[in-house]
This record gives structure tokens, sequence and C-alpha cells, in this order.
């Protein structure tokens, strides 16, 4: 009964940091049953380029933000549910080492450890917990999920009309098939469904008509020529380091951090183990 109470004790400390560290416009993470599983930093990839993020395991969700100061602040809180991510593991490149793939509904990215260890212990963790999220019969996995963007460096011309990028002439992403396109060929807006069920999002020209050929409801046929507040917030990423990326050396303090062994609380454990 002690250990019970100190082990949710502990935990309802680590949340409330966790909590704390994203500041006034985080959202609440304490509730029943949530267990912080581990925490550190990893590289992901954006748009522009690859950029360190912390993240945050819990036995329901994934939690990764932006680092204003290293171990204390953070902004740009991201909740995932478990339930909802496909992880995929990738062989190292010529550059970038200790690197999988995370896919979930409304947005996929590659992330990157410091270490091999690392990587095996975030990807075997989360699995783990999602596994036994699922098991538990109240949740039901994710089955379709976005593509990964292409990173604006990687494409010098539109890629659905070939002209070249300028100052004047901005990159785009369509949300539907990942492309680097200019906004002449990303003026209509359509739902995609998996990303959210009534928002119109920008895609590519080729894949409204694709949406259109299947009779898709939702779809924008006059066209924007420019773009909600909200989608250049999106669009726009912090400066960054590229070199980072590539460098397997992160600083001490962004090891990964297993905190508890057990995914359930200690009744649980010790219920499971007597009967």
């Amino acid at each position: 009964m002690m250990y019970q109470l100190t082990f949710d004790q502990e935990n309802q400390k680590r949340i409330h940091a966790v909590e704390t560290s994203f500041g006034p416009a985080g959202k609440a993470l304490s509730q029943l049953g949530r267990v912080l599983i581990g925490q550190g930093q990893l590289m992901k990839q954006s748009r522009r380029g690859p950029q360190p993020k912390v993240f945050f395991l819990f036995n329901d969700v994934l939690v990764y933000g932006s680092i204003i100061l290293k171990g204390h602040w953070h902004k740009n809180q991201q909740i995932i549910l478990l339930e909802d991510i496909q992880l995929e593991d990738l062989e190292d490149g010529v550059k970038m080492k200790n690197q999988w793939l995370i896919r979930t509904p409304r947005k996929s990215f590659f992330v990157a450890a410091a270490s091999y260890e690392e990587k095996r212990s975030w990807i075997e963790h989360m699995e783990d917990c999602r596994f036994r999220l699922l098991q538990s019969g109240n949740r039901r996995p994710g089955s379709t999920f976005a593509v990964t963007w292409i990173p604006d460096q990687a494409a010098t011309i539109c890629m659905r009309c070939y002209n070249k990028f300028t100052v004047t002439q901005r990159r785009h992403h369509c949300r539907k098939c990942g492309f680097v396109v200019c906004s002449s060929c990303s003026k209509k807006r359509a739902v995609v469904r998996h990303i959210h069920t009534t928002k119109r999002l920008r895609v590519c020209c080729m894949c409204h008509l694709s949406l259109l050929s299947i009779g898709e409801t939702g779809l924008d046929e006059d066209g924007v020529e420019g773009s909600s507040e909200e989608e250049e917030a999106e669009e726009q990423v912090e400066d960054h380091d590229t070199n980072k990326w590539m460098d397997s050396q992160m600083d001490p303090w962004s090891i990964y951090i297993y905190l508890k062994p057990e995914h359930v609380r200690p009744s649980s454990i010790q219920h499971s183990d007597m009967g």
C-alpha cells in the first residue's frame, strides 16, 4: 500500500513538471491511470530540416514539443494517442543514424536518437505501451496515416508544374501527397478526412482532381489564393542547425530516461501476479 502511494505521488510530480514546462499554452496532462514512462530528446525532421524536440512517453499518449530552455521550458505541445501510432524502423543512411518513422493520421515524421540503444528503447517501449493499450479492449488502432512531407531543401522546383522556387515563389506542401508545390498549384482546398474531418486543407491540383474523381465531398472548387493564418503558422518552423541531424553526440541531459519499468500501477502488478 505504501509502495503504491509513493508510486502515485512520484508519478503525479513528474506529470505536473511536464505540464508546467509547457506553460499556460500547454494542455493538461494529469489523468486517472496515466503514467509517465520515459522522456528524452530526439531530432525530428521538419519541412525545413531537422530540429531537436523533447518527447515524453506516457502509457497512453506521446507528447512532444519545441525546446526553449534545455530541460526546463518547452512550447508547441503536440499530443498523439498511442493507438493512432504506427512505427517503422529504418536502416542507417550514410549520414542519418538511428532513425525511424512515426506515422499518425494527422502527421507522419522521421525522428533520430543519439544512439542505437536509445532508438531501440524508444521503439520497444512505445510498441509495448501501445500493445497494452489495445489489449485493454477500450481502444481501436488507427488504420489511415498521413504521408511524410518532402523537406523543402529536397525540391528546387514545383513538383507539379516544375517552375523554379524563388523569394516570391514560395514553397507549400500538399496535405494529401506531401509534395512541395507552388501557390498556383495549391490553390484548391479539400477535406482530408484522416487529418481533419471538417477543415479544408491545402491540396495540390493533382490530388484535388483525384478527390473529385472518387466523388469526395468537402472540396473547394473556386480555389483560394492565400493561406489562412492558421495554415501559415503551421508552415512556419524555427531556426535550426542542419548539422545536428548528422551529429550523433547530443547533450548529456537529452539521453532517454526510462522512468518506470512497469507500465501499470503496483497494485495491478501484484494482483496479476497473485492471480
